[in-house]
């Protein structure tokens, strides 16, 4: 495959890949949708803030827009399609890692993520679990074309919009490697100042 088709693969988000490939991508800005290719994705329309939520293959992308600012997360794999402008941090996965960010309009971010090595007994009672619990509520996708040990490598989104804040839950599931990334996210508004006259 030469770096075009490399470039042109990447950008639909149509390839596999592995857990250990995964990078975490924190902006302070929108990122473009023709950068991705989105299976499923959900709008959010909260009053104070507004929210997109797209699964992009084994990866996600939750932006965060109110008025004054955007914050965008991303997992994904690395490429030169993404852009370094408002990046605020950005790492491989690894084992667990917990990250927070006050930005200087007084919003907050919250992240913590968990790579989990299980065994095969392990890792198919979880996906069984994660899968039941997919049918109730959030976004699912599977992968029907990487199905490897008679699984789909699948991607979840839950959810939950509050007033000032939204919740996200992840789960992306690579039964090649017995492996779940999760994470958890927590986008926050700045806080009304009460000024009495």
């Amino acid at each position: 495959m030469d770096a075009a088709q490399r470039k042109t693969t990447l950008e639909l988000g149509l390839t596999k890949l592995q857990c250990s490939e995964l990078n975490y991508f924190l902006y302070r800005r929108a990122l473009h949708p023709e950068l991705f290719r989105i299976f499923l994705d959900r709008h959010v329309d909260r009053g104070r803030y507004q929210a997109d939520l797209w699964i992009t293959g084994l990866s996600h992308l939750v932006s965060f827009q109110y008025e004054g600012g955007t914050i965008t997360e991303l997992t994904g794999g690395s490429s030169e399609l993404l852009t370094d402008r408002n990046l605020v941090t950005h790492f491989r996965f690894r084992g667990e890692r917990d990250f927070q960010q006050r930005f200087d309009d007084g919003s907050r971010y919250i992240f913590s993520s968990q790579i989990e090595d299980m065994s095969e007994h392990i890792f198919r009672t979880t996906y069984r679990d994660l899968v039941r619990y997919s049918k109730k509520k959030g976004m699912f996708v599977p992968y029907k074309q990487w199905t490897v040990h008679g699984l789909e490598p699948f991607s979840f989104i839950d959810f939950e919009t509050r007033d000032s804040e939204l919740h996200v839950h992840t789960y992306h599931a690579f039964p090649a490697e017995w492996k779940i990334l999760r994470t958890q996210s927590i986008f926050e508004l700045p806080k009304i100042l009460n000024i009495r006259r």
